[in-house]
């Protein structure tokens, strides 16, 4: 499979966001790509840095304007998008949505982002409520996506769960970024812990993962941080671990990768890890702790 992903510097001008992702999507297109992949909440700046009620503006139903926008590109292009959504489903009930287009433009399917993040500069829980649909891939014309989103990335529960529902691919939507306080060491330490429990959830699950983040420096609008430099460095790992590609730290990048599905078959021979799961053992995991 062709896969594109772009990795986009996004500002206050939420029709100029979207006018550039329509342009890559049509460049990524006319480059083989069969299926396209977003940043998290990719049409305006990421709005969770602070707390507002004049935020719940930006939200949207499903299907609506930006499901109408994508999936008319996802129809002229041939291609299969996955989108990442600000969700109005009812007056005081939004949700963080990934939405995917068939490449005939209509909706394949979509996952609520069920693991919403609570620190300085992201109050996700002020806007979001947690998914309920569950981890569920969703079937498309390019195979069975796994589709996560951003905070969901560090929890192996997700990833295993998608790929015991079989998922060939596992997605995930970002924005995350460096606080401006953290020294360079620590910055990098954690974007490399990022990247590396990702790569982690490839191989004990024997997918291909696609992590598609912004990039660039988004101010904070209360002013009282020096707001977000999102890292990039967006990837596609193989069913290994290994790099198929990593993106600036910096720039914006897109670009078309190609991953052998097929050679997940070959590696959950060699590696054989859902045959010898001790299923039988592990009731604890639903525990929130265990004391004993």
């Amino acid at each position: 499979m062709k896969i594109g992903i772009i990795q986009q510097h996004n500002t206050a001008d939420k029709n100029d966001n979207m006018r550039r992702l329509a342009e890559s999507i049509g460049k990524l297109a006319q480059q083989g790509a069969e299926l396209i992949v977003l940043q998290e909440l990719h049409n305006t700046r990421y709005f969770c840095q602070v707390e507002s009620v004049d935020n719940f503006d930006l939200a949207e139903p499903i299907p609506g304007p930006s499901t109408d926008f994508f999936g008319s590109l996802a129809k002229k292009h041939g291609v299969v998008i996955v989108t990442s959504l600000f969700e109005r489903r009812a007056p005081g009930l939004y949700h963080n949505t990934a939405v995917v287009m068939e490449r005939d433009g209509s909706v394949a399917g979509m996952y609520r982002k069920m693991h919403i993040p609570d620190d300085p500069a992201y109050y996700e829980k002020f806007y979001f409520t947690p998914g309920d649909i569950g981890f569920r891939p969703i079937n498309t014309s390019v195979g069975r996506l796994g589709v996560l989103v951003c905070w969901d990335q560090w929890y192996p529960e997700a990833a295993r769960l998608m790929a015991l529902r079989g998922a060939q691919l596992l997605i995930y939507p970002t924005a995350i970024g460096y606080e401006s306080s953290d020294t360079p060491d620590e910055q990098q330490r954690q974007r490399e812990a990022w990247t590396t429990v990702q790569r982690g959830h490839a191989v004990a699950n024997g997918l291909p993962v696609v992590a598609v983040n912004r990039v660039g420096h988004e101010p904070d609008p209360s002013n009282q941080t020096r707001g977000i430099q999102f890292w990039g460095s967006s990837f596609v790992a193989g069913p290994q671990g290994e790099l198929l590609f990593r993106a600036s730290e910096a720039d914006e990048e897109s670009t078309v990768v190609e991953v052998d599905l097929a050679h997940s078959e070959q590696v959950r021979r060699w590696w054989p890890f859902l045959r010898d799961r001790r299923i039988d053992e592990y009731g604890g995991i639903t525990s929130r702790f265990l004391d004993e």
